[in-house]
Parts: C-alpha cells; sequence; structure tokens
C-alpha cells in the first residue's frame, strides 16, 4: 500500500504538468492552422480538449482522496461511489472528449489539406475506436496519449508543414489582396 500511495503522490504532482502540457499542445496545433482554422470546427476542437483536461484533473483529485480516506470510516458506498466517479471521469467521459477532440483536428486538417490523408484516417480510426469502445479495455486509455505523441513528433519533425502552412497562408493573402485591390485608372 506504501508503494501505491507514493506512485500515486509522484502522479499528482505530475499532473499539473501534463494539463500545461496539454495545453500547450492545443495552441501549437492551433497556430498551426492559422487562418485556415474553421470556427466551428475549432470551438469543438477547444472546448473538447479543454473538457478532457478538466474531467482528468477531477478523476486525478477524485482518486488522490480515495486513498486519503482509505483508512477513514466512512462507509462501503463513499469508496464505492468514489471509485465509480473516477471510472467514469477518466475512461467513460473523459475519452469520449478526447474520440470528439481528435475528430474535429482531423476535420480540419481534412477540410484545409494541411496533413496527409493517411494521418486523418489513422486519427478517425483512433477516435472512433475511443468514442465506440472506451469501456471495453482499459489499455484504449493510452491511444489519445500515444495519438498525442505521434502528431506531436510529426509535427516537429516536419518543419516543411510549417512551411507549407505559411506559404498557403501568403499565397491567400496574395489572392485576397489583388480581388480587393481597386482597379487604377
Amino acid at each position: 500500500a506504501d508503494g501505491t500511495s507514493h506512485r500515486l503522490r509522484i502522479a499528482v504532482v505530475l499532473m499539473p504538468f501534463s494539463g500545461i502540457a496539454f495545453l500547450w499542445f492545443i495552441g501549437v496545433v492551433r497556430d498551426g492552422l492559422g487562418r485556415y482554422e474553421d470556427k466551428f470546427f475549432a470551438s469543438v476542437f477547444l472546448g473538447s480538449g479543454l473538457l478532457f483536461l478538466a474531467m482528468i484533473f477531477v478523476s486525478s483529485a477524485v482518486g488522490v482522496a480515495l486513498v486519503a480516506s482509505r483508512g477513514a470510516d466512512y462507509g462501503a458506498d463513499v469508496h464505492v461511489f468514489g471509485q465509480a466517479l473516477l471510472i467514469a471521469l477518466s475512461k467513460t467521459y473523459a475519452l469520449r472528449m478526447a474520440a470528439v477532440f481528435m475528430m474535429s483536428l482531423a476535420t480540419i486538417w481534412l477540410k484545409t489539406g494541411l496533413v496527409s490523408r493517411g494521418l486523418v484516417i489513422f486519427t478517425y480510426v483512433v477516435a472512433l475506436t475511443l468514442l465506440v469502445a472506451s469501456d471495453v479495455t482499459v489499455w484504449l486509455t493510452l491511444a489519445f496519449p500515444v495519438w498525442v505523441l505521434i502528431v506531436s513528433v510529426r509535427s516537429l519533425r516536419r518543419p516543411a508543414l510549417c512551411v507549407r502552412w505559411r506559404w498557403m497562408l501568403l499565397r491567400s493573402l496574395v489572392r485576397e489582396r489583388c480581388v480587393r485591390a481597386p482597379p487604377r485608372s
């Protein structure tokens, strides 16, 4: 039991930093989309990401409370309630918000063509799996962090992608300026 509480303390200390990293991930992705960001899907993307993060934080707090109240005599019902709440928040609702997060980003990518179709299809498959089968096995909880890692590494390893985004933005600005420019007399 002492090893478990030590690991939990480490996890509790690291959880805010992982949340900060996830917020940076959201910011980097949104910055990369630039003008191509669709307002509807971007709102869904941002909202589901923030809801996911909030649910993960709350489920972590519930886990800490459960461990802290181990020796207390609150009754078995309180502990069963806490465990059910923890599982519902983390495995059911948070993972489904992660799936919505992934699907909204994949849809933005599909509409803009900013990433390969392979990554879009992979994202849709993982997201639909999380959406439909998140309660099947605990191992599916690893799918979202692995996806975030893949997208992050891909973004870091492909600076040409950023150049492509900037080139597309520059092209659209030039087109817009040519269309809006008043005729010269």
